[in-house]
């Protein structure tokens, strides 16, 4: 399957888009973003894990980085509540689960081998600092060559500064709507700009972002 697997192409998934599939496991249904692969697949999707459903012991072949947009998400290593970041590098396995349900942002196999360090980190609890215009917070989660991740906050009425990616950008609106030149994103919508196009974020109501950079590069 190659879905939205030209990364030179810009690409928008509102809500109102979303289509929801089975996966191997029971309960566990999947929004799949962009993917290149069959079952084991470099892909980017929303998952989505009703109560009390399980999904079998699986290694990560090619790393996993997710976020937790609701309820909770569980495995060995413990109990991730809504605004977990999660990155569990090459080689790592587990076996995740929920007893209330949840719903995830994840990345699979988009590890650069050098690329070691398991972290998780509880974004609802962290300090944010001011960001680059007047208006903009930010948290910086993961910042290594390449690659760099960011939830990023919006008051309301914040414009942001005119930018281009060089390594482009992809965007996840957590909460809040964000519009740039292109169009207006609520909350639950997906935003990849390829690298070097440029646009202007502005927050009219507010928003949350979640916000990775640079790791487009290498594949346009």
């Amino acid at each position: 399957m190659r879905l939205n697997a030209d990364f030179s192409q810009r690409v928008v998934i509102r809500p109102e888009d979303h289509v929801w599939t089975g996966s191997p496991s029971s309960g566990v249904e999947r929004m799949m973003l962009d993917r290149i692969g069959e079952e084991v697949a470099r892909a980017t999707s929303l998952v989505r894990f009703a109560p009390g459903s399980r999904f079998s012991e699986h290694e990560h072949g090619g790393g996993e980085e997710f976020l937790v947009l609701d309820g909770v998400f569980s495995d060995e290593s413990g109990d991730y509540p809504a605004g977990s970041y999660v990155r569990n590098p090459i080689g790592t396995a587990h076996s995740p689960h929920t007893d209330p349900g949840c719903t995830i942002f994840v990345k699979l196999r988009q590890f650069d081998p050098s690329d070691t360090e398991q972290f998780h980190v509880a974004t609802a609890e962290a300090a944010f600092v001011p960001g680059t215009v007047p208006g903009m917070t930010e948290l910086l989660l993961h910042d290594v060559p390449g690659e760099t991740v960011r939830i990023v906050d919006f008051a309301p009425g914040t414009r942001g500064a005119a930018h281009a990616h060089p390594g482009g950008e992809e965007i996840l609106v957590l909460s809040g709507s964000v519009s740039d030149a292109e169009g207006h994103y609520p909350a639950g919508s997906w935003i990849r700009n390829p690298p070097g196009l440029p646009h202007r974020p502005v927050s009219e109501e507010g928003c949350r972002l979640y916000i990775k950079s640079g790791h487009l590069a290498a594949l346009v």
